[in-house]
């Protein structure tokens, strides 16, 4: 069944794990970490075989025109209100938590809705701002959390529903808007 996927492989030395993605013009693209044999690329797309035709059909189901592409020119013309946005955000919901944060700032990453480095600084991606709010807010209290428990651990998770009970729910929509906003 994998001979019926054409892929591209992008060999990467930043990355630590493989992963797969398919694009809304059907393309699909693994990128793993150097050193991986191709025989282990070809198992790993192997196993995740039906989750790719899925996502091809999905996307020849729609009208393209539903699903939003962004430019540097995008980042650049939201740059400022993302960064107002998601600083009032955190602003909001560490009032809760009074975790101390050093830096915040908005990026366009191209794989990440945001992440937390050990020195403490929030960096999130600036289509947050074209996200519901309740996948924003998840979004921001995720990386919250990252500055307590900086792992995915039992802890963290508790401290994730402090404020969002339904995290888990809300958890599972954001990796389906993911597929939109790349």
């Amino acid at each position: 069944m994998i001979n019926k996927i054409s892929y591209k492989l992008k060999k990467s030395k930043r990355a630590k794990r493989m992963r797969l993605a398919v694009y809304c013009d059907g393309s699909v693209v693994v990128t793993s970490p150097l050193g991986i044999h191709q025989s282990i690329v070809e198992k790993f797309i192997s196993e995740k075989t039906q989750w790719v035709l899925d996502k091809i059909l999905f996307f020849k189901s729609i009208d393209n025109k539903a699903i939003r592409t962004f430019s540097n020119k995008d980042y650049l013309e939201n740059k400022e209100k993302a960064l107002a946005f998601v600083q009032e955000r955190i602003e909001h919901y560490n009032n809760f938590y009074r975790f101390s944060i050093n830096n915040v700032s908005v990026k366009n990453q191209k794989t990440r809705w945001g992440s937390c480095s050990r020195k403490k600084n929030l960096n999130l991606n600036y289509k947050i701002i074209f996200l519901p709010t309740k996948l924003q807010d998840y979004i921001i209290v995720h990386e919250i959390c990252h500055l307590k428990e900086f792992n995915h651990s039992k802890n963290f998770w508790a401290l994730v529903q402090k404020t969002l009970p339904n995290y888990s729910d809300i958890r599972k929509i954001l990796r389906n808007h993911e597929l939109f906003y790349k």
